[in-house]
């Protein structure tokens, strides 16, 4: 009796092996909600991003209030007219940076960055510090 192997089964053993090779990258990267009258908020390879309806000079100053309430270590803190960089330590040494971003008068786009490959639970817990400031 004579075995044939199909030509096909290396590719489908390699395309399996890749997809599960694959797997532990993607999974979880991305993550969206809808935040109620804060638009959408999206979690995208390690970046949390958000847009607020309401005016940057105030979320500006509710995000510098919410990293001094949370304890943060301040590192730097870069503002125009247009953007606002803020970065900051846990007392982990986890480098925090909030990026803010005026888009319209009464829009503006929050970008949190926690730590090398982001942090979900925090990132939330800033944005809700945030929030809770306006």
């Amino acid at each position: 009796m004579k075995t044939t192997i199909s030509r096909f089964r290396p590719f489908t053993v390699l395309s399996l092996a890749l997809a599960l090779l694959a797997l532990p990258v993607l999974s979880g990267c991305i993550i969206a909600a809808a935040g109620a009258g804060a638009g959408t908020m999206a979690y995208v390879r390690g970046e949390l991003d958000t847009t607020l309806g309401n005016n940057y000079n105030k979320v500006v100053d509710a995000t510098r209030t919410a990293l001094k309430e949370l304890e943060f270590a301040r590192v730097s803190e870069n503002k125009d007219a247009l953007k606002a960089v803020f970065v900051s330590r846990t007392a982990l040494d986890k480098k925090v940076e909030v990026t803010v971003e005026k888009v319209g008068d009464k829009s503006t786009k929050v970008q949190i960055r926690v730590g090398l490959f982001g942090d979900e639970q925090m990132s939330v817990s800033i944005l809700d510090k945030i929030k809770s400031n306006l």
